[in-house]
């Protein structure tokens, strides 16, 4: 070979291995600057909880910080168009719940679609949700609020938040158990929580994790978890399933990216929030909130949210759900 022609080949064998050589080198790099995780619901929410959580972890770790940032509204939708319009560069974050899939089917206007403009990063945790009431609601047992429901039809207020399985438990519920009980919609978890302390509101199907402590001080009561086991957490409260068969509900949060984001932050991340959640420290504060790990690859996420899409379309069918 002619030693130009030779030349000529190393260069365009140098340029090709560039792009590799860079993204490498960025992927080791990150992060360089804050990381926003960006959470679709207001403080103090199961979200919230979970995002502050892997936040102050993942700072610890990579030596950034991971900045919560709550943007509320539409079921968890303005955060995560924010995510999808950010630049792909790992900088901005999502707190994915199952909120977001339940979008995919509830809302039929939606500016992105969600299971191919985020990226999934990594599983955090799984949680129950937990169907609690107000100390006056004079039901102690599911069957009993059953029974009152029924002598009191539509004059039960139920907290919940649109889009997310705070709603479309209490949906499934109603269906299921052939009660009429009157939605009442909020921000996020937080608020409903606090109507629901002071009365304003006599029912709740929260996530576990952001009830849990109200429930051991006396302030909520729990009727029985959604789930098809009972919680290690609260083993002496039933599952509504029990009393109500086939009833299951289940609600989990992770990480994603806005689509395109290099795979080399991607598996850094994934690598650094699996370490995390092996954590003994980690693991026990996650089991105090009634929850259990989601460690797995960015595949096994992505097949968590294509299968509860699917699942959360026959309950917006079935429940006749309506945003807004």
């Amino acid at each position: 070979m002619k030693p130009a022609r030779r030349q000529v080949l190393q260069w365009a064998g140098s340029a090709l291995a560039l792009p590799v050589i860079w993204r490498k080198a960025w992927a080791e790099a990150f992060p360089a600057r804050p990381v926003r995780i960006i959470v679709g619901f207001a403080p103090g929410g199961p979200t919230d909880i979970v995002a502050r959580l892997i936040g102050q972890y993942l700072s610890e770790r990579l030596g950034q910080q991971f900045i919560v940032e709550n943007r509320p509204g539409a079921g968890g939708n303005l955060a995560a168009e924010i995510v999808v319009r950010a630049q792909p560069d790992g900088y901005s974050l999502l707190l994915v719940s199952a909120a977001n899939t339940i979008s995919t089917s509830l809302y039929s206007n939606l500016s992105f679609d969600f299971l191919r403009d985020i990226a999934p990063v990594a599983g955090v945790v799984r949680v129950p949700n937990v169907m609690e009431v107000h100390p006056s609601v004079p039901a102690r047992t599911v069957p009993e609020f059953i029974a009152y429901a029924k002598a009191n039809p539509g004059k039960i207020n139920m907290a919940g938040v649109n889009g997310t399985t705070l709603q479309l438990a209490g949906e499934l519920f109603k269906m299921m158990a052939g009660v009429d009980m009157l939605h009442v919609p909020y921000k996020g978890a937080g608020p409903a929580l606090t109507d629901l302390i002071g009365g304003q509101v006599q029912v709740l199907f929260d996530n576990l994790s952001s009830s849990i402590e109200h429930i051991r001080a006396g302030r909520l009561r729990a009727l029985a978890v959604t789930t098809v086991t009972r919680s290690k957490a609260l083993p002496d409260v039933p599952t509504v399933s029990e009393f109500v068969p086939g009833y299951e509900v289940s609600a989990w949060q992770g990480i994603g990216a806005p689509k395109d984001t290099p795979a080399e932050i991607i598996m850094k991340l994934n690598d650094s929030i699996n370490t995390a959640l092996n954590d003994h420290k980690l693991r026990a504060r996650i089991a105090d909130l009634g929850g259990t790990e989601l460690i797995g690859s960015p595949s096994d996420f992505r097949r968590l949210t294509e299968e509860e899409t699917v699942k959360w379309a026959r309950v917006v069918k079935f429940s006749g759900a309506k945003a807004g």
